[in-house]
């Protein structure tokens, strides 16, 4: 007898219409799975054994192979991508050389070889390689030290010098989960920074590299012909130094979303090979004999690979433009073999060959903005393709140029909103005109800055650049002021709310799961970066932030900022990332300044109140009482959540027993899970603090 149930599939009849429509979809998780353990490797409160990662990664291995041919061998292979990630991490922290101790607050001699000059909005600043303190043996790592604006000494990448400077250590965040400078420091082979005191003597001039004075030899010229601000953008966009631009033009660019313009990317590499392709198969195209019997197309798609290499070298062959070029020459290939030119995977490979070279860009803005840009824009235009097509077949000039507006309208929301939650969690700001500000600059910059910056290239072994220059300062000026108009507009920039780590995680994997898969499966990535997003306002930002030589306490719309020696334009800009209100001094200046119910600021010898205590001077307070002083500061910033139960979250606590971290204390205990919480207990009775608008504890 037949019921009405008798109609229903088999069990696993969903399944395979799931397996069938993502068929050779589940090996594109790989690449995220290996970006994952990097990741994790970096996430991590101490330093893993360098064996970790290769013992969990090898039977991974082994159990992927044996099960290949069945469906369950997906999660094996996406936690031995993982493992792989983990040791690529553990071992490029393995091969860099320690960081070693610089003496700070006094002068000391230098003698170093020139690596590179760089040209600042005031005076300029040495790369010192190999550099000598006080005859001691050679640093390993570099050194970046400013000269005086007077001092008019002549120096190019290779010089011998000789200088007096005083020398800091990279600092630590300013506020607990902040920019971390001493981990880019340990990475980026850096040993600190410092600024010279008197005269330069140069002692010699030993050969430097091609490209180092190449380098310096365009960015003369480029100031000699395009002075000021349009001469400095010329020159980053040549060079990839983006150190001549003044710090409120920098500001502009990324307030108007117009940053990804001095940042040498993919869209500059892209400009550079595309006009070298065209140009050199017109240049066969005028042979009757290379038409006919020579490859053309390839032959155009390897010179302009050869011309992306070379525009690599020559800015300098960071972490964006390696990923560019990575995809370009995967893009190149699939051309020479006649396949799809842009895919997901040749995105992946670039993605897991980035990760394995350089796993310390994988926590950076760069590394995740650029790849989840072009995962946006391949998973984008791969879902409007049908529609765009419809405008392609029209050739009337009007449609024409309605699909290019369009292109370009959808090239700027896709890669803008994919990048835009990445931003917001490093930079805490989102840009609000980014599409029509790109919209105006990024056809100036494709169509006439950079292909007049290359024709000044090619011009200047004739010296004869000066008049592609000139023209190219046009075009740069024109991207200035279209930057300054947008940046100005009200509300250009926005402050949002710090993310936690999980929001960016849950962000990260639906921004992955929208993409990757092709069935209606992956729908439900949208929710998920729903929640990424929204969890910036879901947790509860800190009520104090404490640095050696700054404090930032909430209050409503507002916080109140104090410094020690004048006004810390660096750390007051990172605390505003973590609280993104509007910044005002504090207003109180007596001894003891309350900041809010059982928190008190100390800004002289007093007795200790009753509560936390922030002192910026020496404390002698009672064993009960919690004082945050230069002791415990030592340790890092230090965030303060007020309320019954305060809780205390030092930066150690967060970034834990790493090789990069360099602190002035003797290493705490191993980090716990949770933040500790504070004692409050009775202290010495003390004098009525003067009152101040209180902060909300919440």
């Amino acid at each position: 007898m037949r019921t009405k149930f008798d109609h229903r599939p088999a069990p696993g009849w969903l399944l395979d219409r799931l397996l069938e429509a993502e068929a050779g979809r589940f090996s594109l998780w790989l690449a995220p799975a290996l970006v994952a353990g990097v990741a994790l490797y970096f996430a991590l409160p101490f330093e893993p054994p360098l064996w970790a990662g290769p013992a969990a990664a090898i039977p991974l291995l082994a159990a992927t192979i044996v099960l290949r041919r069945h469906l369950v061998v997906f999660p094996f292979a996406v936690l031995a991508a993982a493992a792989i990630g983990l040791a690529a991490g553990s071992l490029a922290a393995w091969r860099a050389a320690p960081m070693p101790a610089l003496p700070g607050h006094r002068a000391v001699t230098i003698q170093a070889r020139v690596a590179e000059v760089e040209l600042l909005p005031q005076g300029r600043r040495l790369v010192l390689a190999r550099p000598a303190l006080n005859g001691a043996a050679p640093l390993a790592r570099e050194i970046r030290v400013k000269i005086r604006g007077t001092d008019a000494t002549k120096l190019t990448a290779g010089s011998r010098v000789r200088l007096r400077a005083i020398l800091f250590a990279p600092a630590p965040p300013a506020w607990p989960g902040g920019w971390d400078l001493q981990r880019g420091a340990f990475f980026g082979n850096l040993a600190g920074y410092g600024f010279a005191i008197g005269r330069i003597s140069v002692l010699g001039t030993a050969p430097a590299g091609f490209f180092a004075r190449l380098r310096t030899t365009i960015r003369a010229r480029v100031a000699a012909s395009v002075p000021g601000v349009p001469g400095a953008i010329a020159a980053t966009l040549l060079t990839g130094a983006a150190v001549g631009i003044p710090r409120a033009d920098r500001a502009a660019f990324a307030a108007s979303g117009l940053a990804h313009l001095l940042a040498i990317a993919g869209l500059h590499i892209g400009i550079v090979m595309g006009v070298v392709f065209i140009a050199v198969r017109l240049a066969l195209a005028a042979s009757e004999h290379a038409s006919l019997f020579w490859p053309t197309k390839a032959i155009a798609a390897l010179a302009s690979l050869a011309a992306g290499a070379f525009y690599m070298e020559l800015t300098g062959a960071h972490l964006p433009i390696e990923r560019s070029f990575a995809m370009a020459s995967l893009v190149v290939l699939a051309l020479l073999a006649g396949r799809r030119a842009l895919s997901m995977r040749g995105l992946m490979l670039a993605m897991a060959g980035l990760a394995l070279i350089e796993p310390d860009a994988v926590p950076g803005a760069s590394f995740q903005m650029s790849f989840s840009a072009v995962l946006a824009l391949i998973a984008g235009y791969r879902a409007l393709d049908p529609y765009l097509a419809r405008l392609a077949t029209d050739t009337h000039w009007r449609r024409r140029l309605l699909r290019h507006v369009i292109m370009l309208f959808t090239t700027s929301l896709l890669a803008g909103s994919a990048s835009a939650p990445y931003a917001a969690w490093h930079f805490g700001q989102m840009q609000i005109y980014f599409v029509v500000s790109n919209l105006l600059a990024v056809p100036i910059t494709a169509a006439w800055t950079m292909p007049l910056g290359l024709l000044s290239l090619a011009l200047m072994p004739l010296h004869l650049a000066r008049f592609a220059l000139v023209a190219m300062g046009w075009g740069c000026a024109a991207t200035l002021a279209i930057a300054r108009f947008f940046a100005h507009l009200p509300a250009a920039s926005i402050a949002v709310p710090h993310a936690p780590t999980w929001g960016l995680l849950l962000t990260s994997v639906g921004l992955a799961w929208l993409c990757l898969w092709r069935s209606r499966l992956r729908l439900a990535g949208i929710p998920a970066i729903a929640l990424g997003i929204l969890s910036a306002w879901l947790i509860r930002p800190p009520n104090l932030l404490v640095a050696p030589d700054t404090l930032a306490v909430r209050h409503g719309e507002t916080v109140l900022t104090a410094t020690i020696h004048g006004r810390q334009a660096f750390t007051l800009e990172q605390f505003q990332q973590a609280l993104p209100w509007k910044q005002t001094p504090l207003p109180c200046a007596d001894a003891i300044c309350k900041l809010a119910p059982g928190a008190m600021l100390l800004r002289a010898q007093a007795p200790c109140p009753r509560g936390i205590v922030i002192a910026f001077v020496p404390a002698a307070c009672g064993a009960q009482t919690t004082v945050i002083d230069a002791t415990a500061l030592k340790n890092g910033a230090t965030a303060i959540w007020l309320g019954p139960h305060p809780r205390l979250l030092p930066d150690r606590e967060v970034r834990g027993n790493r090789p990069w971290v360099v602190l002035g204390a003797t290493p705490l205990p191993a980090p716990s899970s949770k933040p500790r919480r504070a004692t409050t207990r009775a202290a010495p009775a003390a004098r009525a603090a003067p009152s101040l608008p209180m902060a909300p504890t919440e």
